[in-house]
């Protein structure tokens, strides 16, 4: 029988009732365990009066703070479905998931009071609550619902087979799906955490990833709690405001997407003392060979990098602090518990979880694990598909080498073909990244009459004189590309399309060059 998160959550309280839990550095609160108990008890026992009973959906529209924290132990404890929602997303991409995930109760903040405010008239059947003053007309305001609640700890049977979450893909092919995961996949996945980033509870967590998503969400956050560290919050990313908390609040260890350590390296570093910084963690992206070493040189911490994705909690594999530049551009190993395969793709249907593959073979990533998602919400067909034969079928394409550290070279839908050759983006990425003028930047394939397809790089400059032919010629003199592999056209761009969790959207690129071969 598995612990579940609210039990988790109680656990450390009984052991830390008086050590500092979570610091809301915008707001500025700090709780000690006790003190966010009584405030978690109080918001289950609200989310009860509400009429929220065991298995309806919480959702919260909220950046990173303090009452999403509480909102997460206390929809666990009560058995409802915690649904965080992505704050980038506009109106109607927040009301399809309301319409799909149809919680009794959304939470949202006053920086997204306008988004809520378009769309609220469509979901007479939800109830908002407004995590600020002066709260809309439409809505109920957060404060004044647990003002009068009880702290006294609620009792629901909950089990560690009940769902507790519904996180929505990152949705960079197109409309996002609701994962279902259970109490336990997520113990797993925080044991898993603590024992790969040996996390203890003398560590100081900076939340500065979004907490929506599962990166920050169950690899960070919850296994900082399920140690008895803690955990300091900041509203959004700001790589200045890092700097500056991680000297203030004696940070031991974060997380970031590698976008957010590369705008980290372009800050005056002297003017900040981050000595206490013990291990950085990034995942969620590739991370670029030249960003890695320029962080451990730069910064001067070591790295771990987990690979994973959100139905399976969402680590899978690993790279430790004294692999990173042997083994560079790897992934990593698997995680404890989980079995990893790389097999023949099948473009018929599903992949055949025995067409295993030889080493430097690529082929999709598919993977068996004690954190693989209960199923998507609502979607059994595509349930089916992807666990086919009880193996989470990523869509990921990657090799295994010789020594059992996996690769990971694209998503399966990115692949170029250029008369007949595989292009792989990663690679034709990691290489430009090398070049000292690009800040960022995303390959594609392009119809091609003469060769099917031909390779393009959406380039962010770090300099206003970086050229199309200067970058030309930085890969036909660079050993690691082949002829067939350098891009045919540079498209420079301000930014690229990202989700919360880094990866870029490259449908939205490829939106963006067809509107441009019509117009």
């Amino acid at each position: 029988m598995y612990s579940t998160i609210g039990k988790v959550f109680d656990l450390t309280v009984e052991k830390f009732p008086h050590k500092e839990a979570v610091y809301d550095a915008t707001k500025q609160v700090r709780f000690s365990y006790f003190e966010w108990q009584q405030e978690v008890n109080k918001l289950a026992n609200a989310f009860v009066e509400a009429g929220v009973r065991k298995g309806d959906r919480i959702s919260t529209y909220l950046f990173n703070t303090i009452e999403l924290a509480t909102a997460y132990f206390a929809s666990a404890k009560i058995g409802a479905v915690i649904n965080p929602i992505n704050f980038r997303l506009k109106e109607e991409e927040v009301a399809y998931i309301l319409k799909d995930a149809a919680p009794k109760i959304v939470l949202f903040e006053k920086t997204l009071e306008s988004t809520i405010t378009e769309i609220h008239q469509g979901f007479s059947e939800i109830s908002f609550w407004y995590v600020d003053m002066e709260t809309p007309d439409y809505a109920l305001n957060y404060y004044d619902q647990i003002q009068d609640s009880t702290s006294v700890p609620i009792e629901i049977d909950v089990t560690d087979s009940d769902p507790y979450a519904i996180m929505y893909t990152s949705g960079t092919t197109g409309r996002p799906k609701g994962v279902i995961h259970r109490h336990r996949d997520m113990i797993e996945q925080s044991y898993m955490c603590i024992s790969a980033k040996r996390l203890t509870k003398n560590d100081r967590g900076l939340v500065a990833a979004p907490m929506f998503h599962c990166a920050e969400l169950h690899c960070c956050f919850l296994p900082r709690v399920h140690v008895g560290a803690n955990n300091v919050i900041i509203h959004h990313f700001e790589p200045k405001q890092v700097l500056q908390i991680i000297e203030d609040e004696n940070i031991t260890v974060m997380f970031g997407a590698p976008t957010m350590w590369n705008m980290i390296l372009q800050e005056k570093l002297d003017h900040y003392n981050i000595s206490s910084l013990r291990v950085g963690l990034y995942g969620a992206a590739p991370m670029a060979p030249v960003l890695v070493k320029e962080c451990k040189e730069r910064l001067g911490i070591p790295l771990i990098q987990a690979y994973g994705m959100t139905e399976m909690g969402p680590a899978i594999t690993f790279l430790e602090e004294d692999e990173q530049l042997i083994k560079a551009g790897s992934a990593g190993k698997p995680g404890l518990g989980h079995l990893i395969r790389v097999v023949k793709p099948n473009e018929t249907g599903p992949s055949e979880p025995n067409d295993v593959l030889k080493p430097y073979q690529v082929g999709e990533i598919i993977v068996q694990g004690p954190c693989m998602m209960e199923g998507y919400f609502n979607r059994p067909e595509e349930t089916e598909k992807s666990m086919y034969k009880g193996w989470y079928h990523s869509g990921d394409l990657g090799y295994f080498d010789e020594d059992g550290y996996l690769y990971i070279a694209d998503r399966v839908d990115d692949m170029v073909i250029s008369g007949g050759e595989n292009v792989y983006p990663r690679e034709v990425e990691d290489v430009l990244y090398e070049h000292d003028g690009v800040l960022d930047v995303a390959v594609l394939g392009e119809p091609d009459e003469k060769w099917g397809e031909r390779v393009i790089a959406f380039v962010v400059r770090k300099r206003e004189d970086l050229s199309e032919q200067e970058l030309d010629k930085f890969c036909k003199n660079n050993n690691k590309l082949a002829a067939y592999k350098r891009p045919r056209k540079y498209i420079f761009v301000e930014s690229l399309p990202r989700n919360a969790s880094g990866k870029i959207q490259k449908f939205l690129l490829r939106k963006e060059l067809e509107q441009n071969t019509n117009a």
